[in-house]
């Protein structure tokens, strides 16, 4: 059996393009003991892929040249040398951008239960990390309280969307979304159920928000930073908490990053601002997903999924995010035989 793998060939400078990425075949990798053989069915397309492939510094360690490209994927276990994993077991971790990957002690992934009724891309995110990070950044990152005006940015994507939604479900007062074209705002507020959308292509983007939410802004949950998070920064209210989860809009620029002029702000309202990783929730996140499965089967929770076919188009995916040809989560199909039982 052979093994078809994306490599980074290239450090981009913007988007990625051709040249960035290699599609290259080798053998499938041995299964020695202690190992488990994962034949990859889903690959979890995140904007964070695209800061792994710059050489600076992050909570990783930057994708080498020549080495697979980092990310999450489910499978189904094929061989397992392993106590940990038996033959038939579907299986979440990181396997990278090809079709075989190893899981081991030391590389652990998740065995995803059976009989959940969900299928495997609806388990990918929501159950995923898109739903637990949106869970955990909402309510314990940023101490949501029933009463509250939240805005959220990205909120046609796969985080975004699923901030909304929980604090909506939870007693906010208000839920505002920002995103990207008047399309993608109707399906906040007609399909997810926020009770506004800002476009933050129009301009004068802080004077929306204050004619949005006159009163300021109490939880803030940023998943694109630059200009969206400092006109945020000016319209906050007392005791604010701004959850930092992501940066898309800078992660293309990352040579030249937009700086912030408006946190004075931050101690004018003695608010905070905090950053997160998921990871740092790990053995809470069965919590998490029992609360969001039964969102998803009472129908509170809507959810959405962009299915792009074959492994050698996750370049093109990961592009999607970024040009905001996406909606909802992105996810690339590699076998469309693997799915839950």
């Amino acid at each position: 059996m052979s093994n078809r793998r994306i490599i980074l060939a290239k450090r981009p400078i913007g988007q990625v393009d051709t040249t960035t990425t290699k599609l290259v075949d080798g053998p499938t990798p041995a299964c020695a003991e202690g190992e488990a053989l994962v034949k990859v069915g889903m690959l979890s397309i995140d904007p964070t892929i695209r800061t792994w492939m710059n050489d600076a510094p992050g909570y990783l360690p930057p994708i080498g040249i020549g080495d697979v490209i980092r990310s999450g994927g489910a499978g189904v276990v094929t061989e397992s040398l392993s106590d940990l994993y038996q033959v038939g077991d579907l299986v979440y971790g990181v396997t990278g951008w090809q079709e075989w990957s190893l899981a081991s002690e030391t590389k652990k992934f998740t065995v995803i239960p059976p009989g959940m009724g969900f299928d495997l891309a609806t388990a990918m995110n929501v159950l995923g990390m898109t739903g637990l990070t949106a869970y955990f950044g909402l309510t314990d990152v940023g101490a949501f309280k029933p009463g509250d005006v939240v805005v959220v940015s990205g909120a046609a994507g796969a985080t975004g969307s699923v901030v909304g939604q929980i604090a909506k479900a939870r007693g906010a007062k208000k839920v505002v979304g920002i995103a990207g074209g008047k399309e993608k705002c109707a399906e906040v507020v007609e399909e997810l159920g926020f009770d506004d959308c800002l476009d933050h292509r129009e301009p004068k983007i802080a004077r929306r928000l204050h004619e949005a939410c006159p009163e300021g802004i109490d939880l803030y949950f940023d998943n694109v930073g630059g200009e969206i998070l400092d006109a945020v920064l000016g319209n906050i209210a007392l005791r604010a908490r701004i959850v930092i989860c992501g940066a898309i809009s800078q992660y293309n620029t990352m040579e030249r990053p937009q700086g912030l002029v408006n946190t004075p702000m931050l101690i004018a309202r003695r608010a905070r601002m905090e950053g997160f990783l998921i990871f740092d929730y790990a053995s809470r996140f069965l919590e998490a997903q029992m609360q969001i499965a039964t969102m998803v089967l009472d129908g509170t929770l809507k959810h959405r999924e962009h299915l792009v076919n074959g492994l050698e188009h996750a370049p093109d995916a990961l592009n999607l995010l970024f040009s905001g040809g996406n909606h909802g989560k992105t996810l690339v199909i590699v076998d469309d035989a693997v799915q839950l039982g």
